[in-house]
């Protein structure tokens, strides 16, 4: 009797282990530790290749207007400043001939005022037959050759003070004088530059120079701050600048949107990179500086080393043995150790498992 009780109590015991033990498994299968994720899709794509360089604006060279003395003379007004926009025929400065073009011009319109005296009297000694028609001829020749003369250093403005007026709309770009100097002809005055052809003027290393070409599309952005432009690639030397060692570089800049002076950091598109394109915080860095990312195969982390392509904006373009069908980890990944467990912060968010 006491055998068979004691039988009982080991089979009643035995099976509240059992019941015990099917009890505690889902609690551990359910304390397994796993990583909170958001997830994003993989796609293939591309993205601009971008180059970044840098530049003033400035005239580009069939935009300037180089205002030069047309003879020796003394500047005695100046009615303009640096950087000053100049309506078409706005006066700039003010010339006084130099005492030895205003003598000139005497002595000209003197020469002249003989040589049509002479032209008087030799056609009335050709009528009296005491004057021949070849010195007739001389005297006319004398009169024009003097009167070419004087033509000439009244264009020049010999005959007393001019005023140079602006020949187009512009801005004063630079001014080489000041009332009171003494300018020989040809020396240059005031420098003229029309604003619709203003351009930044950049320049980059001879490498990279040789990918940039003419149209390439460019993203203009003040470097004091301010909303972007879009510009164009005008274009490119083929000439390294002994001064700097760099290539220069002119790029359009939209009318009325720029200061001549004024900087700008210009990114230019050379072109498309192609691979797989992940936000840029689903890319990160190992302990020995290569770069990686998660992927989430069936909720479970999958470290793959990746290439970065090209970063534009907050896109990177990658290349790695990726799995095409499963999404990357966008959040958490730091913590997610490879073939660590994964759950999603939210169920209902995109990205297959």
């Amino acid at each position: 009797m006491n055998r068979c009780r004691s039988r009982a109590l080991r089979a009643t015991l035995a099976l509240l282990a059992t019941l015990a033990l099917g009890a505690a498994a889902p609690a551990a299968l359910a304390a397994e530790p796993s990583v909170a994720v958001t997830l994003g899709k993989l796609r293939q794509g591309g993205l601009p290749q971008v180059l970044t360089i840098y530049g003033t604006v400035g005239a580009s060279a069939e935009s300037r207007r180089l205002l030069m003395a047309p003879l020796a003379a003394t500047v005695t007004d100046l009615y303009v400043h640096l950087g000053q926009p100049v309506a078409k025929g706005a006066p700039l400065l003010r010339l006084v001939p130099s005492p030895a073009n205003a003598a000139a011009y005497d002595k000209a319109k003197s020469a002249l005022h003989v040589a049509r005296q002479l032209v008087a009297r030799t056609r009335a000694m050709v009528r009296t037959h005491l004057a021949t028609d070849q010195q007739m001829f001389e005297a006319e020749k004398g009169a024009a050759d003097a009167a070419a003369a004087l033509a000439a250093l009244t264009a020049q403005g010999a005959g007393g003070p001019q005023t140079l007026r602006a020949p187009v709309g512009a801005i004063v770009a630079k001014i080489s004088t000041a009332p009171g100097a003494l300018v020989a002809e040809g020396a240059p005055l005031v420098e003229l530059a029309q604003p619709s052809g203003l351009v930044l003027q950049a320049g980059t290393v001879p490498r990279l120079a040789l990918r940039i070409h003419a149209k390439d599309p460019v993203r203009l952005t003040p470097v004091g701050g301010g909303p972007a432009l879009a510009g164009a690639v005008k274009d490119r030397s083929a000439l390294v600048d002994p001064a700097n060692g760099l290539v220069r570089v002119d790029i359009s800049v939209p009318p009325g949107k720029a200061l001549m002076g004024e900087m700008f950091r210009a990114d230019v598109t050379i072109g498309t990179v192609r691979g797989y394109v992940v936000p840029h915080r689903a890319v990160l860095v190992d302990s020995g500086g290569g770069t990686y990312v998660v992927q989430s195969v069936r909720l479970t982390a999958h470290k793959v080393p990746v290439r970065i392509l090209a970063e534009f904006g907050d896109e990177d373009v990658l290349a790695g043995r990726l799995r095409a069908g499963s999404p990357i980890v966008l959040d958490g990944n730091y913590q997610a150790t490879d073939g660590a467990k994964l759950r999603l912060v939210d169920p209902k968010a995109g990205g297959s498992k």
